[in-house]
């Protein structure tokens, strides 16, 4: 073996970095781990333990030291279904786009009516964006009319007129929607950053106006639910000076000072900032402090920030008696200059983030807010600031009398970031409609030499100061702008130029309870398969063979998990049904090269050059197998999103890390054990004769497969042409609930009942030891209380079988009752169903041509396509056969598409692995009859076939068995895939290969194969 130094030099590096990645989530758990032991199940007392500890450093790696906030950001990250957390694909309206564009006076014309609802038709059975279908409806509707007519506006001029053609006008119309689009993205990313969540993630999709995001840990998804679907709220107020504001706070200092005192909240609070409270004072004094109403700070439309109380910071004695006197100026500091004069503007003071909800309390006092004058509102700047982005800026706004912003931001037609032709300063200039100028010029005229704040959905964004009245609607705003500041100004400004809705098209909740479960069941599925594994190879192939294949496996696991997290890959419950498939998949190359050792062995050769043989001569069919899977792991992971998309990933790093690990690894330690002498077998008392000098006439018997295969395909082809597939709301669009129940229920009532309160029949299945609803009802109802609406009927519905205790409040936003929800909305289903059956072409296709150029024959490629369509069809037909036999369900949904594509990827490991046999015995035993040939092979093949075949299905049982609910309809169909995909392997691709070739040219061919 070559370079044997770089090898152990890589493995040696490879080890290190897995270890310096994993033990971040090693030292993460640890202090969750800490907060759980101390909280004794009370979640205040372990929040509060974890924020105490985001500052504190927990790893300490060479000159490098980490803190558990950052050791959180790195660790491996759990998906949703492991953890708990909401999981939204938004769809942004486009047509709510095209509507602001368009005139008033058209907006109720007939001919415009007509050509939105025709494009909302359109849109159901199309992958075209709306701005297409809009266009071809109207040309469909008006052949040879205009679209500028509707567009052409005081705000459009100079980009529509008379004569823009009709694909001018869709241009404008794209662009336009992008900008919104991208505007819509900007806002729902700055609240969703506020929600304090680690890990979360947004991204636009390929699909125009889609974002997904996903919100680890979030405990109340209604109220998610709502703030994504809400519009931008830009507005613009008048200020106060900070030096006006003070007076104020002077006295609300004193006052609060004394009505802490009276209540006896000080000395908690003291403490608890001097260190000396427990972690049970600390949480009860902040429960107390967040006890009262908020009205003086403006809404934020209920998103938090970072706003946990700290115990990290001591205080002396002297400090400790100044903030028991001064309780707001202790943690509000004015915003002064060196000459500690106030900074002239909006903003009264700062405060650290840790301080906030100590502030936002304080102000929500009644004693407190009569204090300051009725029109005074108080407004967080947007983001943190400092070094450390450890503080962060409170403003003074002005209300109106109705208590209401000087002026909205629905006038802002655009803002351009430019730059100041004398400085090169950066600068945003933004401009407004005619009424909106009417409006700029009357308020800045009355505010010169005043701050007039930007603010947009309760937060300020700047607070620029008005040099002089403003007329004709264009404004040039200047300050220290970044290139980056200035293009977030100009995005934020241009948000309340289109107020596009943002529909939820779909929607999953998994409860802390359910992930929690899923958890363990995933777990103890992968120790099992794991044992089973080891243990295999160790009755199969001897002590010290299996020893080394048990240790590569070993090492692949390590390797795998070290990957994944310095990736920062997501692992799902299908992630870690990969990862135990890559177990079963990964003994496939140990096998390999164990088969060939013996064959080598057994042709006389002695152990080195047996060992060397056989790893050469195993080679070929390791790569052609594993090349198959890993280009059905690509497919999955380019087309699939979410858990699949976490499969895939763990099934395309586990191949390359099996690689690895079977052949280098392997090779090393033999390598090792050879120089020292040590005798090696790699066969036991029970396998040493298993497979030898089988003389199956496989192709002879052929015939007798094919009508066997027929049978059942008619049979499965029959039930789905009259029983069907039992699709899911993937598929078909709808709502699930998992609904857990203290009682116990049978199915049917509960569908009663939920039929009487929907006036629509839902199916009703068990689900594990809950209870699973799937409906359609309201299911094209897009209003943003639409899943409050449906939770109230269902809560009607189910009373019998509720609690007696239990609420309308705890049903909807609880996670008692309901632990996982999930909705697919029709126009996301349709591109599910598109997305599958493009994802199995494409497999197909491309394993197909990948044959065809390995062996230089379409023969073989036609027989591994028969047998992949074979394979496919049976695994189809059958899961149509045994719906509602089987005691759990068999639904179609993404996971079964991932199911069908492993199944293709390992039933081809098993074809390419025959092929490339026969393919040998071709080249070495040229006068042999073909017949003879193929069949010779196909029986060589027999005891790997065996082993890959048994290890594999014990490793998928495991997951059936002790996997959970959630994934055993995927582990049934990986089963099925197995038995049928080996079967296939043997009967069915090789003997088309043979039956497609005439006469003597079957060995022209099958020569042909041979050559590189």
């Amino acid at each position: 073996m070559q370079n044997k130094g770089a090898i152990r030099f890589f493995t040696t590096v490879l080890a290190l970095v897995s270890v310096y990645q994993l033990l971040f989530t090693v030292f993460s758990q640890k202090v969750e781990r800490d907060a759980r032991d101390i909280a004794n199940g009370d979640v205040r007392i372990e929040r509060s333990y974890l924020d105490s500890m985001k500052g504190e450093v927990v790893y300490n790696v060479l000159f490098k030291k980490y803190t558990y906030l950052e050791c959180k950001e790195r660790e491996v990250n759990l998906g949703l279904d492991l953890k708990g957390g909401m999981n939204v694909i938004l769809e942004i309206a486009v047509e709510d786009i095209i509507r602001s564009l368009a005139a008033n006076q058209f907006l109720t014309d007939p001919v415009f009516i007509e050509t939105m609802a025709l494009a909302h038709e359109k849109k159901k059975d199309s992958q075209s964006d709306f701005v297409n279908l809009f266009a071809e409806a109207f040309e469909e509707l008006n052949p040879g009319g205009q679209l500028a007519q509707f567009f052409m506006t005081p705000e459009t001029r100079g980009d529509i007129d008379f004569n823009t053609t009709n694909d001018e006008v869709v241009t404008f119309l794209k662009v336009e929607a992008e900008d919104a689009i991208d505007n819509s993205y900007n806002v729902l990313r700055n609240r969703i950053d506020r929600f304090g969540v680690v890990q979360l993630n947004i991204q636009k999709l390929e699909r125009q106006g889609r974002i997904l995001v996903e919100l680890p840990g979030v405990k109340e998804p209604e109220r998610v639910a709502k703030l994504l679907t809400g519009t931008a709220n830009l507005e613009f107020w008048t200020t106060y000076q900070a030096s006006e504001v003070w007076n104020y706070l002077d006295q609300a200092n004193r006052t609060l000072a004394d009505i802490l005192r009276e209540d006896g909240i000080t000395e908690e609070i003291a403490d608890v900032e001097a260190g000396e409270a427990t972690i049970e004072e600390e949480a009860q004094a902040e429960e107390d402090l967040l006890a009262a109403e908020d009205d003086l700070l403006l809404d934020t439309l209920g998103l938090d920030l970072l706003t946990d109380l700290d115990t990290t910071q001591v205080f002396d004695d002297q400090e400790t008696q100044f903030y028991r006197e001064n309780p707001l100026i202790a943690v509000l500091t004015p915003y002064l200059d060196n000459a500690r004069n106030f900074i002239p503007g909006s903003t009264v003071g700062v405060v650290l983030l840790k301080d906030t909800a100590k502030v936002n309390a304080y102000l929500a006092i009644p004693q407190i807010r009569q204090l300051f004058p009725s029109d005074l509102k108080f407004a967080w700047h947007f983001q943190p600031q400092g070094e450390e982005q450890n503080f962060i800026r409170l403003h003074s706004l002005k209300s109106t009398r109705n208590n209401q912003p000087v002026m909205e931001g629905k006038y802002v037609t655009d803002a351009r970031v430019g730059t100041d032709p004398y400085t090169g300063e950066f600068n945003v200039s933004m401009n407004m409609n005619s009424e909106g100028a009417k409006k700029w010029a009357n308020v800045t005229r009355e505010n010169v030499n005043q701050a007039i704040a930007i603010v947009l959905d309760g937060l300020v964004y700047s607070a620029p100061n008005v040099s002089e009245e403003i007329k004709g609607g264009s404004s040039s705003i200047s300050g220290d702008f970044s290139q980056t500041d200035a293009d977030d100004l100009a995005n934020i400004l241009k948000s309340g130029k289109m107020p596009a809705r943002a529909r939820i098209e779909s929607s999953e909740v998994i409860g802390p309870s359910l992930g929690a479960k899923s958890v363990k069941d995933g777990l103890n599925s992968f120790l099992i398969a794991f044992v089973v594994v080891l243990a295999y190879m160790l009755f199969y192939y001897s002590r010290r063979a299996g020893m080394v294949a048990d240790i590569a496996l070993i090492a692949n696991m390590f390797f795998l998990m070290g990957v994944l997290a310095s990736l920062q890959a997501v692992l799902t419950l299908p992630g870690i049904a990969g990862i135990v498939l890559t177990i079963g998949m990964s003994v496939d190359a140990n096998v390999l090269i164990y088969e060939r050792i013996r064959e080598e062995l057994a042709a006389g050769k002695n152990l080195k050059t047996a060992i060397k043989d056989g790893y050469r001569n195993a080679y070929s069919a390791i790569f052609d197998a594993q090349i198959t899977t890993f280009l059905t792991g690509l497919i999955l992971f380019f087309f699939g999103t979410g858990p699949i998309k976490g499969f895939a990933t763990t099934l395309v790093i586990g191949i390359l890390t099996s690689l690895f690990s079977a052949i280098i690894l392997t090779r090393l330690m033999y390598e090792r054990m050879l120089a020292k002498g040590t005798n090696i077998t790699f066969d036991t008392k029970v396998s040493r004769n298993a497979f030898k000098n089988t003389k199956i006439d496989f192709l002879g018997k052929r015939k007798i497969f094919y009508i066997i295969s027929g049978l059942i395909i008619a049979g499965g082809i029959a039930s789905l042409a009259t029983k069907g597939l039992n699709t899911g709301v993937d598929f078909t669009g709808g709502r699930n609930y998992v609904i857990v129940f203290n009682q116990e229920v049978e199915t049917t009532d509960v569908q009663d009942q939920l039929t009487a309160a929907f006036g629509l029949t839902p199916t009703v299945i068990t689900y594990g030891s809950n209870i699973r609803v799937t409906t359609k009802y309201l299911i094209d109802d897009d209003r943003p209380e639409v899943d409050s609406i449906i939770k109230a009927q269902m809560f009607e519905g189910l009373q019998p079988f509720l609690d007696d205790d239990a609420t309308l409040d705890e049903f909807i936003n609880g996670q008692d009752y309901i632990i996982s929800s999930h909705k697919v909305g029709p126009t996301i289903a349709d591109d599910i169903k598109r997305t599958a059956i493009l994802v199995i072409v494409a497999s197909l296709l491309i394993i197909f041509l990948y044959i065809l150029a390995r062996f230089r024959n379409w023969q073989f490629g036609l027989g591994a396509l028969a047998a992949l369509m074979h394979d496919v069809l049976i695994v189809l037909g059958l899961f149509s056969i045994l719906d509602g036999i089987m005691p759990f369900s068999l639904e179609l949904d993404q996971s079964f598409i991932a199911a069908i594509l492993t199944v293709v990827g390992y039933s081809i490991n098993d074809t390419v692995v025959v092929f490339d046999r026969i393919r040998e015995y071709v080249g070495l035993q040229k006068k042999r009859e073909r017949k003879d040939i193929i069949n010779t092979a196909l029986n060589s093949t027999l005891s790997r076939t065996f082993s890959t075949s048994l290890s594999t299905f014990f490793v998928l049982l495991a997951i059936f068995v002790f996997g959970g609910d959630v994934i055993r309809g995927f582990a049934f169909a990986l089963m099925l895939g197995v038995i049928v995909g080996t079967y296939s392997s043997l009967f069915i691709a090789t003997p088309v290969v043979y039956d497609t070739v005439k006469g003597d040219e079957t060995t022209r061919i099958l020569k042909g194969a041979v050559r590189k």
